[in-house]
């Protein structure tokens, strides 16, 4: 009597980890492996950077710039879609010096982090792509510490940057599982300027602090007051009762890489840092 071949054991059955009936394992396999990974490296304190994908580095936008303006003035008549591009490109160089502001600013956390006990240790965390992301990861590893960088599969504009330690580099498919990641681990907060995807994030954040479903210490900030004011009329909130006076007290803004690196490492070292 001929035997049939042997069926392949569910958990190796790939045809079946990807349909909607394994949807919970693949949930959980985000929950552990992550886990796992962090522990294996001992990760327990991370200072997570929010922002926009699309904010370049100086030096890009002002290529980006400098190309726009020669096909102008190699164009002799006046085209609508050139002095588009060129406000786009203008706009984009003004908005890189958060780029390069959040290179420094992580730059100079990762060195105090590094210079504390090993159980003090903070890593610097971003969501892992291009734009803010890749200025923060990039910061820290100019600064030689680790670099963690919580990726998500999107069809545009999201790839892991170069600057992310190898063994942090973490691929998500659940929007939920990267920002429990996110909130799980961070120890502080801040907040660049970003669309859609910054204001979920910081608005999660601060729903689960003023809910106290986070319960932990966690220090927000939110950085450049002059791009925030013109998105979130905070003090407006307030005014029509949506949200109380205190609500204001969850999170500061913050102008400069020094004004946000003595906040952040006053009230990190206050709440978490163990001194002798």
């Amino acid at each position: 009597m001929k035997f049939l071949n042997k069926s392949p054991k569910a958990y190796h059955d790939l045809k079946f980890l990807n349909s909607p009936s394994a949807r919970n394992i693949r949930i959980l396999t985000e929950y552990h492996e992550p886990m796992e990974r962090f522990r294996r490296n001992k990760i327990f304190h991370t200072i997570v950077f929010f922002g926009s994908a699309r904010t370049l580095p100086e030096k890009k936008a002002k290529t980006n710039l400098n190309a726009i303006k020669k096909k102008i003035k190699a164009t002799a008549k006046n085209d609508p879609k050139l002095n588009k591009e060129l406000k786009s490109a203008e706009m984009d160089l003004h908005m890189s010096r958060y780029y390069e502001e959040t290179v420094e600013l992580a730059y100079m956390l990762t060195k105090w982090a590094m210079n504390l006990d090993k159980p003090n240790k903070f890593v610097v965390c971003s969501g892992g792509g291009p734009g803010i992301m890749e200025a923060a990861n990039k910061g820290a590893y100019k600064a030689k510490g680790l670099s963690m960088g919580l990726n998500i599969s999107l069809p545009f504009e999201q790839y892991p940057n170069p600057y992310i330690t190898p063994e942090l580099n973490v691929e998500f498919h659940y929007f939920f599982m990267r920002k429990f990641w996110f909130a799980y681990l961070a120890k502080a907060l801040i907040i660049m300027p970003g669309g859609f995807g910054t204001l979920d994030e910081l608005m999660e954040v601060l729903t689960l602090v003023q809910t106290k479903k986070l319960r932990k210490k966690i220090t927000v900030v939110i950085y450049g007051k002059e791009f925030w004011d013109k998105i979130i009329n905070m003090k407006g909130l307030v005014e029509t009762n949506v949200i109380s006076p205190e609500d204001l007290k969850l999170f500061k803004f913050v102008n400069s890489p020094q004004e946000a690196f003595d906040y952040l490492t006053k009230k990190i070292t206050k709440n978490y840092v163990v001194t002798k």
